[in-house]
């Protein structure tokens, strides 16, 4: 088996439809797909079940988060390379999956690998990071890009050239590519995260292991962004990232960054609630 393809969803039903109708006729390659479904309520499961009678599927009686799910279909994996797909996304033809296996073959020491991704106009979405750092993170909870907005410019690598191989810090996870090499010596995703972090977390586990992570633009594929993210309230979203964020940095970064990090979003929340009681006394 050349591939993998591991994809999790929740409530997407008619974007995995979409995903999986083009993924199916992929060309040049072996694969197999496993759909995780993390308790949908849209009937997603029932449709897969009858749309698409080839797939793995494992339905789960509660929502587990991404790391977790992910990790239920990579215990099962047979594939020489395992793909993590978002559900919300779409192959560009019928030979993007096999391009992208081509140029692994070619380059062992990515361990990790991206590929370009498009966002639904056909314009380049940037995806590689920098590894967060305290200055980074501590400007996303204050909101500070909001008014400066080149405060992030080193952590997204505002120059960064998408048509250019290059080995890079971390990825997206929505198109995330794993060398069956990098199971064996790094292991399954981390599931202390539920969402968010996971992807830079294993990344930075891969160069821990002397190995390296990968951005190539041979291959690409349509990310239409956050679907499942974007049936969450705002507040639960945030306490997810928030988590996900804080263990990130208790796993890698010294105690006193962590309580930096903790203050900042006691300072932000408080800051969010009073501007709230100043709105509603006007």
């Amino acid at each position: 088996m050349d591939l993998s393809i591991i994809i999790v969803s929740w409530n997407t039903r008619e974007a995995l439809k979409n995903n999986l109708t083009q993924l199916l006729k992929s060309q040049g390659l072996s694969f197999e797909v496993f759909v995780v479904d993390n308790n949908s309520s849209d009937g997603t499961v029932e449709v897969l079940k009858a749309e698409f009678p080839q797939l793995n599927i494992i339905a789960n009686s509660a929502n587990h988060g991404f790391a977790k799910a992910n990790n239920q279909a990579l215990a099962l994996a047979g594939g020489d390379f395992i793909l993590l797909l978002n559900p919300d996304m779409l192959v560009d033809d019928q030979t993007t999956l096999a391009k992208a296996l081509a140029w692994l073959k070619s380059n062992p020491q990515a361990w990790v690998a991206g590929f370009k991704l498009l966002d639904s106009t056909g314009q380049i979405l940037p995806q590689v990071r920098r590894f967060p750092t305290l200055a980074d993170q501590l400007a996303i909870i204050l909101k500070l890009p909001h008014f400066f907005p080149k405060l992030l410019s080193r952590y997204i690598i505002k120059d960064f050239d998408y048509e250019q191989a290059s080995a890079v810090d971390s990825i997206r996870g929505s198109f995330f590519f794993i060398r069956r090499e990098a199971l064996q010596k790094v292991g399954r995703l981390d599931e202390r995260f539920f969402v968010w972090f996971e992807e830079v977390d294993y990344c930075r586990r891969v160069y821990q292991a002397g190995a390296e992570v990968w951005y190539a633009p041979v291959a690409s594929a349509t990310d239409l962004v956050g679907q499942s993210f974007g049936l969450l309230p705002r507040p639960q979203a945030q306490r997810y990232f928030r988590a996900s964020q804080l263990s990130y940095f208790q796993k890698w970064h010294p105690a006193w960054q962590l309580l930096i990090l903790k203050l900042a979003w006691v300072f932000s929340n408080l800051g969010l609630k009073f501007i709230s009681f100043v709105r509603t006394k006007k």
